[in-house]
């Protein structure tokens, strides 16, 4: 018997990176996953690696109808909702004086209002099931801190938190559970863009940055999607069921709190 025996989770921006290997390991631990990506042909095929009665469904963050018809698919296919992870997210940086209304209402949009509206449908869904659920918001290291060239990206995380924190207290009288894992650098193809900005914006050779963050690291080296995937179960399973309104740092040792 696995850890989520019997649940029933959706997870954003699932097709790939951190949402895939959260899918994967709970497939493992016994749940049925719906993979949610705005790349449908990604998800299907993330799907069928990982098996286990996972599905995919279209998912675009910033548009409400395609919320409410992402979650109602997964509830139909499914029999439900138990467990809801938001991980869908964008990365943008640039100084202050150069930060565009463009990047600044886009990272908003997925990264905020993103999650914000697909806790609210998961959650009336949960509600009106009557079952109770859990829902893991993924923040990051970045919304505990200001960075100087990541100011809109620190600022979405920030929110994030804070909806954690809001969310959580307003939805455990309906047994719902709402908190939020906030990693570090994390390693995988994204980090390749990341580092591009950086090398851009502070005048350094492609791959210096990605191997300095590495390198600052107190464990030794950059996290891999599969070092988050531990707390993501523990957060999804019984075992968290007095846990409310908390953000848990999973990042090698980079920030304490």
């Amino acid at each position: 018997m696995g850890r989520l025996e019997g649940k029933t989770a959706i997870i954003t921006g699932a097709a790939r990176g951190i949402g895939r290997a959260f899918a994967a390991r709970y497939a493992e631990e016994g749940a049925r996953v719906a993979i949610a990506d705005i790349n449908v042909e990604a998800a299907e095929e993330a799907a069928a690696e990982i098996g286990g009665g996972a599905i995919a469904v279209h998912l675009d963050v910033t548009d409400q109808a395609s919320i409410d018809a992402a979650v109602r698919e997964a509830q139909e296919r499914l029999g439900g909702i138990d467990i809801l992870v938001n991980n869908a997210a964008l990365f943008d940086l640039a100084p202050i004086v150069e930060i565009t209304r463009e990047s600044y209402e886009r990272l908003f949009s997925i990264n905020v209002a993103g999650t914000l509206f697909m806790m609210q449908a998961v959650a009336r869904s949960m509600i009106a099931r009557g079952k109770g659920g859990k829902i893991i918001n993924m923040a990051s290291q970045a919304g505990r801190r200001g960075e100087p060239l990541v100011a809109v990206y620190c600022a979405t995380k920030a929110a994030v938190i804070s909806l954690t924190q809001s969310a959580g207290l307003d939805l455990i009288k309906h047994r719902i559970n709402v908190n939020a894992i906030a990693p570090g650098v994390v390693d995988g193809e994204h980090w390749d863009g990341v580092d591009a900005l950086f090398a851009k914006y502070e005048n350094r050779p492609l791959g210096e940055k990605k191997r300095l963050v590495g390198e600052a690291v107190p464990y030794g080296r950059m996290g891999r999607p599969e070092d988050l995937t531990g707390m993501a179960v523990f957060l999804a399973s019984e075992e968290a069921e007095y846990i409310v309104a908390q953000t848990y740092n999973v990042d090698g040792g980079n920030w304490m709190s």
